[in-house]
């Protein structure tokens, strides 16, 4: 059950509650009395954060001030969750990681080493080194290289990959100040074009849907500190 109804349905029976007690009318009243009163207030208080209400200046405050409300959002989300910092660390640890697991080895078995070979053959070839080719049987004759050079050029293109200039070069490559950097630009323009699709009731049940369940205890110590007030105003 609703809180603020629940907490409004014990001071009303306590009230009533009050006609019929054989003793002590005037304080059990009192307590029903400030209770309800405690609780009601509270509960229009609450009702006038997100309600506008005739001639009662101050109420409808998330209505009247949305605008406030959606530049706090964006200054949230961007100055506490996707800072440059945040992003740049974020991508620097994926980036290491991804280092650690890197694997190489799908990339070189996908070359076409065949065509490497026949590269290098058709460079020699057309240099100066063609006529002497020639004379020892032609391109025929460099055929028994290709199997040494294919596993040759394999293991050179393995041992460049992991050496410390290969990674040094692929970490400039990777550049993840540059990346953050378009990254919060990105997010920070989206953040901006969906929060100023934002209406003031949207941005209302948002806020709404936050924080009802914690508003309505407000009711229920409302309820609870007036009927503390009115026991006391009683025994005086």
């Amino acid at each position: 059950m609703n809180k603020s109804l629940l907490t409004n349905l014990v001071a009303i029976g306590i009230i009533c509650a009050s006609f019929f007690v054989p003793q002590y009318v005037d304080n059990v009243r009192a307590i029903g009395v400030f209770a309800l009163s405690g609780a009601i207030t509270n509960w229009i208080a609450i009702h006038m954060l997100f309600e506008r209400v005739p001639f009662l200046y101050g109420s409808g405050v998330i209505p009247a001030h949305f605008e406030e409300f959606k530049r706090g959002i964006q200054d949230l989300i961007m100055r506490q969750f996707f800072t440059q910092e945040n992003i740049e660390r974020f991508l620097q640890r994926e980036e290491d990681s991804a280092q650690q697991l890197f694997n190489v080895e799908p990339l070189l078995d996908r070359l076409d080493y065949d065509k490497l070979f026949q590269g290098l053959v058709e460079a020699i070839s057309e240099s100066s080194f063609g006529s002497m080719l020639a004379m020892v049987g032609g391109v025929e004759a460099l055929e028994p290289l290709k199997e040494p050079f294919c596993k040759k050029i394999r293991l050179t293109l393995v041992e460049m990959t992991e050496s410390d200039a290969f990674i040094e070069a692929l970490h400039e490559g990777i550049n993840a100040h540059q990346i953050s950097g378009d990254l919060v630009n990105d997010i920070e323009e989206i953040v901006e074009k969906r929060l100023d699709e934002l209406t003031p009731d949207m941005v209302k049940n948002i806020i709404q849907r936050m924080i009802k369940e914690h508003l309505g205890w407000l009711v229920v110590w409302g309820g609870v500190f007036g009927g503390l007030i009115g026991l006391g105003f009683s025994l005086i």
